[in-house]
């Protein structure tokens, strides 16, 4: 089992880095959502799967007896759900403005893309720095 996990790994994250580096900026959100939940996979086998016993000492025991589940990929799983959901909401944001103030999701165009006239704001934060 470890084994198709570990082949589902690579997989996932090969399809993420054809997806970041197609050119659209949709694709690059999606080809980072697969490669975040690419890596928590990745730790959650990298932990060994197992279904021992939780990780508790018994009352009068120092150490625990016989096998025990590792609880630190667990961990380290839920602190990245967590990282991985601040920075996808982060990049939701940037997409959006970059939308708004550009009108194009394509990489290329954006290069040579001029604000949207409309754009009130991106004018107001250039119009002070001009000096006039």
């Amino acid at each position: 089992m470890e084994t198709v996990l570990a082949v589902l790994c690579g997989l996932m994250a090969a399809a993420s880095i054809y997806l970041m580096l197609s050119g659209n900026i949709i694709r690059f959100i999606f080809g980072l959502v697969i490669a975040t939940n690419a890596v928590n996979l990745l730790i959650f086998v990298a932990g060994r799967l197992s279904s021992h016993r939780p990780p508790l000492i018994a009352d009068g025991s120092s150490v625990p007896v016989g096998e025990v589940a590792n609880a630190l990929p667990q961990a380290l799983i839920l602190t990245a759900i967590v990282i991985g959901f601040a920075l996808l909401a982060f990049v939701f944001i940037l997409f959006y403005r970059t939308y708004e103030s550009l009108g194009t999701v394509d990489t290329e165009k954006m290069r040579f893309a001029e604000p949207v006239e409309g754009n009130e704001a991106l004018g107001a934060d250039n119009s002070k720095g001009s000096g006039a």
